[in-house]
């Protein structure tokens, strides 16, 4: 489960530099940098999906941290 997280992780990340090269090497010529931050967002949103899906089926577990006491 960490590694799927991590590996996600690493692909947005990849992404968000990736448009940033974009946007830095072709100064609004392509749309390279629109693409790539759709791929980020769109893994983004998969991510979130996976933890609420893994958490639903019971493959991860709160950890009981309260930052609020009584």
């Amino acid at each position: 489960m960490r590694w799927i997280v991590l590996l996600a992780f690493a692909g947005i990340l990849s992404s968000l530099g990736s448009a940033l090269v974009y946007l830095m090497r072709d100064k609004g010529g392509t749309n390279r940098t629109v693409y790539a931050l759709t791929v980020r967002i769109g893994l983004s949103i998969l991510l979130f999906l996976f933890v609420l899906f893994s958490y639903r089926m019971g493959w991860i577990e709160t950890s009981g941290v309260n930052f609020y006491r009584s």
